[in-house]
């Protein structure tokens, strides 16, 4: 699915008149594009080179950010003894409210919280990126994907647990969290000198900066940008009735409406909104891709084989076993942003006393975007395997072009249910509407973290997120958004170094919180809080 910049002439009489005022539509934006890009190009290549800048095993590249991401998960893995196999039903139980007073500190509930930092995870990379991760790596890479979401689950437990530890409870009884709190008291106190205090105020800073852009591009134009660009491609595009620069700035305006109307509430207001809209967004998309399968129930046993086999030979693709392994990986970084720092912001509103529940709870949300959501969409290609995605595969072997992974999911629903495309657009309208208000909230925080929280300040911040929703929907901004990117995973580096000075922190929370249940102090209560 490409990004709309511009739309052609509408078909409407008269067709002379019409087409000047398109053209000169397009002419404004496009002059208003290509200024802003040629400012941002210059700075996005020199960033997007460091950030995404690959290093080479054997014959295979990759980004040294996915190496690094990784390597943390596996790292936390080993260090908790996997506590995210170990504690699998203890972080369910959580999240049904059985070991949380309803009256303890913090805005929203476990599963409020949970499904408010599902929703800006689970989006179009669920869709399109499995798509281009399955065509590039083959069936093999769905294996890794796994693998990678599963280890990741342990980086998501270490953050949100230090994003509840160090949250700041303001006066008003809203809740403060995220990268920039945690490491700016956490190593200001972990290493207990002025060094410490002084890196614990500059990563603060610069993960609130790195955050709070990517909260207005990538959180905000983007997924606006896809879920117009969705709409007008099935109601006829170019020549539909959203064919036109004035209906996106229209669709803009509904859109931003909307989201300004969730977000001015504050976390309680989108936790609210995430509760209904993710679960009922991942039931639509896992009952489409669950119709798929059952239909070709048959050829479930041969794709997991291919599956299977493909993650450990993966002949036809490129690289062979290593590069399904590299793609898996990296698709599952990119989706579940286990590691980036985003997550504990919304993880760190949930109401409780003990940090190291939110920490239990976190770690299932690579498991539902990865293990979960990424898989169905890949068993579900492996195995509506359609002509189109065969010769996407055997097209990037031969000349590296990458087919559109949106077309790929999109192709392998459509075996099944013709009418897929409308669906889709339900399901990308609703994945990106729960991005828009979750990363709303993000950039809110980062914007009082470095601005001050006050009334004035966070309605500024807001009208500001809002016209960006607008200007996303008619703009693309293309090296922005590259910038966006480069400056999210950026982020990484920072926020994982400091999560490695401050796993003690984390696994002192874990005999805390053990010590509680032996002695009766948390209690395992059989009614269900809300």
């Amino acid at each position: 699915m490409s990004v709309i910049t511009s739309v052609a002439a509408s078909s409407s009489p008269p067709a002379d008149t019409a087409n000047s005022v398109l053209a000169a539509e397009q002419g404004v934006l496009g002059s208003i594009e290509e200024s802003i890009n040629s400012v941002f190009q210059p700075v996005t290549d020199a960033l997007s080179g460091f950030v995404f800048g690959e290093i080479t095993i054997g014959s295979i590249s990759f980004p040294w950010i996915v190496a690094w991401l990784v390597l943390a998960a596996t790292v936390f893995s080993i260090y908790f003894g996997f506590v995210q196999f170990r504690k699998f039903k203890l972080a369910v139980d959580i999240v049904r409210g059985k070991y949380t007073d309803k009256d303890e500190p913090g805005e929203i509930n476990h599963f409020q919280a949970l499904s408010s930092a599902v929703s800006g995870t689970v989006g179009l990379g669920n869709i399109a990126g499995v798509g281009v991760a399955v065509t590039i790596g083959g069936a093999g890479a769905t294996f890794w994907m796994i693998v990678a979401g599963l280890l990741g689950m342990c980086t998501k437990f270490v953050e949100c647990t230090l994003g509840v530890k160090y949250r700041e409870i303001h006066e008003d009884g809203t809740v403060s969290g995220g990268p920039m709190h945690y490491l700016r008291k956490g190593l200001a106190e972990r290493l207990g000198n002025g060094f410490g205090a002084a890196l614990g105020k500059i990563l603060a800073v610069l993960a609130a900066i790195m955050l709070l852009f990517f909260a207005f591009a990538g959180g905000n134009m983007f997924q606006a940008n896809q879920t117009f660009a969705q709409l007008r491609d099935v109601t006829g595009g170019d020549e539909g009735p959203l064919g036109s620069s004035g209906a996106a700035l229209v669709f803009g305006i509904i859109l931003a409406v909307l989201v300004g109307a969730v977000i001015i509430g504050g976390i309680k207001s989108v936790g609210a909104v995430t509760s209904r809209l993710v679960p009922t967004m991942a039931i639509l998309y896992i009952a489409a891709c669950l119709i798929v399968i059952l239909v070709n129930f048959t050829s479930i046993p041969a794709a997991i084989g291919e599956i299977l086999s493909g993650a450990f030979t993966a002949e036809g693709v490129v690289g062979g076993a290593i590069g399904a392994l590299i793609v898996g990986f990296q698709r599952a970084a990119f989706s579940n942003e286990a590691g980036l720092g985003s997550a504990p912001i919304a993880h760190s509103a949930v109401k409780t006393k003990n940090p190291i529940t939110e920490g239990y709870v976190s770690l299932l949300e690579p498991f539902i975007d990865t293990v979960v959501v990424c898989t169905m969409t890949a068993l579900t290609i492996v195995i509506a395997k359609t002509q189109f995605w065969e010769d996407a595969k055997l097209a990037y072997v031969e000349t590296g072009e990458k087919a559109d992974g949106v077309t790929v999911t999109s192709e392998s629903f459509a075996t099944v249910l013709p009418w897929f495309p409308y669906v889709l657009t339900v399901a990308v309208a609703l994945f990106a509407i729960s991005t828009i208000i979750t990363w709303g909230y993000y950039g809110q925080k980062a914007w009082a973290f470095l601005f001050g929280k006050s009334r004035a300040s966070e309605r500024l911040y807001q009208v500001i997120f809002c016209l960006f929703v607008v200007a996303g929907s008619v703009l693309t901004l293309g090296s922005v958004l590259d910038f966006a990117d480069a400056v999210l995973f950026l982020l990484a580096l920072f926020n994982i170094i400091g999560l490695y000075l401050l796993v003690p922190v984390v696994k002192n929370e874990v005999k805390d919180f053990a010590a509680k249940l032996r002695s009766g102090e948390v209690k395992k209560v059989e009614k269900v809080r809300s």
